[in-house]
């Protein structure tokens, strides 16, 4: 027998705007009632607590019935974000943001902690998510779910993103030149 859980995840759309006309009506009708609509900094993004056998599922079948709408959505990435800041590390570890600046400087722990992936040179510095839950698990501070989901989602994004043939063109030209350089 298949256990069901409920998971918290959110899609973030394009194709839409705050001014389409009956679209809470539509994501209801393709079954979406398990989301809220919320309408920040011109995005329209769903935050769902939906209900699956794993969380996979859970973000498929929420992709499927939002862009089998016939209103041209699509589903651009999912939440919570990879680029993560102390903060976000602690909120997300349940961890006190000063423990997490320790284990980041090497004061706790073993000094092994993943390295930052943007603005090493600033004051605050940003870690992907996916390499720190890894990190935070392989510690004993974390579920190792909660690393799945964020491997997941981290794949997920990848493959949203390739969906735009501009992007993946441009960077198969990118490769290229980084493969004839090597």
């Amino acid at each position: 027998m298949n256990n069901i859980s409920g998971y918290h995840f959110v899609l973030v759309l394009s194709g839409v705007t705050e001014n389409t006309e009956s679209l809470e009506d539509i994501l209801f009708e393709a079954q979406c009632d398990d989301a809220l609509i919320f309408y920040k900094n011109n995005t329209v993004y769903l935050e769902f607590d939906r209900d699956a056998t794993n969380f996979e599922s859970a973000i498929f079948s929420a992709i499927q019935a939002v862009e089998d709408t016939d209103i041209g959505i699509k589903v651009q990435r999912i939440e919570p974000d990879m680029i993560v800041n102390l903060s976000d590390i602690a909120k997300r570890t349940n961890l006190s943001r000063q423990l997490v600046s320790m284990l980041v400087s090497g004061e706790r722990g073993d000094g092994t902690f993943p390295p930052p992936i943007s603005k090493v040179t600033s004051p605050n510095p940003l870690w992907n998510w996916s390499s720190v839950a890894k990190w935070m698990f392989e510690h004993n501070k974390l579920d190792e779910e909660i690393v799945k989901q964020a491997c997941f989602i981290e794949d997920i994004n990848g493959a949203l993103e390739l969906r735009n043939q501009e992007t993946t063109q441009r960077r198969q030209q990118l490769l290229k030149k980084l493969e004839s350089a090597a």
